[in-house]
């Protein structure tokens, strides 16, 4: 009759590990130990520059030198150039891009700047309505709402009594 060799042992149609290539990323973050992600490629945190005399009371113009790419963060990031205030040199600050900046840009910070894409004003200077980004919950935090790639914040009112203003933050579809 049919009898099976002894010799010969059934198994699955893979192969041993040992016998294929490397195990990919996705695999070992399945294995069960701790995943730490890959932060050496990081090009720095994105806020605004710090509120000085020249933003208090009038503006500062930079340019947008680079849109880069940040691992690790869904927005990409813009690097714009200031001149340094008082002294003979030039301050980098990493901004996240809002849609429609460039290379080349000129951007403008301060209380009188103009409302234009990438601009950065107070709130109570922007008119109600006005869809924003990269909000500041208290006045020289440099930036901590509606930071990620595609979100957004519209200004709904102003109270001049108290001096605050409110914002309706993005909710999803």
């Amino acid at each position: 009759g049919g009898t099976i060799p002894e010799t010969l042992t059934l198994t699955s149609g893979d192969p041993p590990p040992s016998a294929m290539g490397r195990v990919i990323r996705a695999q070992r973050k399945g294995a069960g130990s701790v995943f730490r992600s890959h932060t050496h490629h990081r090009k720095g945190p994105a806020r605004f520059r710090s509120l000085d005399f020249g933003e208090r009371n009038g503006y500062l113009k930079g340019v947008v030198t680079e849109i880069i790419h940040d691992p690790g963060r869904g927005a990409p990031l813009a690097r714009v150039t200031f001149r340094h205030p008082f002294r003979y040199k030039h301050q980098k600050e990493l901004f996240v891009a809002a849609e429609g900046m460039y290379t080349g840009q000129f951007v403008f910070c301060g209380k009188k700047a103009n409302l234009m894409v990438g601009n950065v004003l107070p709130i109570r200077s922007i008119p109600e309505g006005a869809v924003v980004c990269n909000v500041e919950h208290h006045v020289g935090d440099r930036g901590v709402f509606a930071r990620c790639s595609g979100d957004y914040a519209i200004v709904i009112s102003h109270n001049p009594d108290n001096g605050t203003s409110r914002c309706s933050l993005f909710l999803g579809s």
